[in-house]
């Protein structure tokens, strides 16, 4: 397999982690769909990442639709989504908000890059929206006592840690550390295992 995209994006690194600690063999091409964007929509129409070309050389688009795949070649109890109810759906309300989370960075992103003039008020919507899904998440960790959210890591994990991280170097001083313990302890602790140091790049703006 082959995955396409940067570490700098929370969707590719959630991907790559999973594959890591599924012990998938797959190769990396670290494309950008600005620098590289000819070469990522011949492969992926849309033009975004990840996408991970398979053995037999279909793709699958979009990281929850990878994960999900993912998630299909492994024993049903190797799977980094909880499988039994309420967990399950605990763990994809996580995950949801997660990369909501990430969504609402990448918007506020290209708001206050690409435009001469930003809405002022689109820009405030984005912060807010990212202000409560961070306050929602850090309460709901802070009542969980475990390393984990649940009990071992889950892609609940990962996509909190990696949405937290990109929104952090993505904007500097919006996400307080101070304002969030429980999440800021969570993230570290996830940044501290060998997985994510070894699937790891710092934020780099497109050009």
């Amino acid at each position: 397999m082959i995955l396409i995209g940067q570490y700098d994006s929370s969707y590719v690194r959630r991907v790559a982690i999973a594959l890591r600690l599924y012990e998938l063999p797959f190769e990396h091409r670290p494309w950008s769909v600005f620098s590289d964007g000819e070469k990522v929509q011949a492969l992926n129409p849309l033009m975004r990442v990840p996408t991970l070309v398979l053995d037999d050389g279909d793709i699958a688009a979009d990281s929850n639709s990878i994960l999900d795949y993912l998630d299909g070649l492994v024993p049903v109890e190797r799977r980094l989504l909880p499988q039994p109810e309420p967990e399950r759906r605990q763990a994809l309300r996580v995950m949801t908000f997660a990369t909501g989370l990430a969504d609402k960075g990448v918007s506020l992103f290209y708001e206050l890059r690409l435009h001469e003039a930003p809405s002022a008020y689109f820009v405030e919507r984005c912060r807010a929206q990212i202000a409560a899904v961070l306050a929602s998440l850090d309460a709901e960790r802070a009542e969980r006592l475990g390393k984990y959210w649940f009990d071992r890591i889950t892609h609940a994990d990962i996509a909190v840690a990696c949405a937290w991280r990109h929104v952090s170097e993505a904007h500097p001083g919006l996400v307080d550390p101070v304002t969030y313990p429980a999440l800021a302890a969570h993230c570290a602790s996830m940044e501290a295992l060998p997985v994510f140091q070894e699937i790891s790049q710092p934020f780099i703006a497109p050009a």
